[in-house]
């Protein structure tokens, strides 16, 4: 895939404040990178779906921010289903609490993904992988 520089982030909406804080991070970071996410969540409408599904691809990598809301979250999961069927690479960080969470919580969809810690490091390691 050609490089763009754009990163995927794909978030529940109740985690708003957390995807913010999350794309200050990326931006200090990696300046050079552009965060691209859906503001609205309406995965009941296929138009949203096929738009959802058209950003996702227009990215060189995803970020999955994973918390408890994550598991009744089906816009996002649908965003993240875009980007592992796109075979991009993804990066699923959580919380302590979502990192805790045994995983036949989560959706089918997440079950067999690890889910990283959020800290700099990973963020950064990650990071560096999609500029390669």
């Amino acid at each position: 895939m050609e490089p763009t520089n754009q990163l995927f982030v794909s978030f529940a909406l109740k985690d708003a404040e957390l995807r913010d804080k999350l794309i200050e991070q990326i931006n200090k970071e990696s300046p050079e990178i552009t965060c691209v996410f859906m503001p609205e969540k309406r995965s009941w409408e296929s138009a949203w779906k096929e738009e959802c599904r058209e950003k996702v691809r227009g990215c060189n990598g995803a970020i999955g921010l994973i918390t408890p809301n994550t598991i009744r979250a089906d816009g996002q999961l649908w965003e993240l289903r875009c980007a592992f069927e796109a075979k991009m690479k993804v990066m699923l960080i959580g919380d302590e609490e979502a990192c805790d969470m045994p995983a036949r919580k989560f959706p089918d969809l997440l079950r067999d993904e690890d889910i990283l810690p959020w800290n700099n490091s990973n963020i950064a390691m990650f990071l560096g992988k999609l500029q390669r």
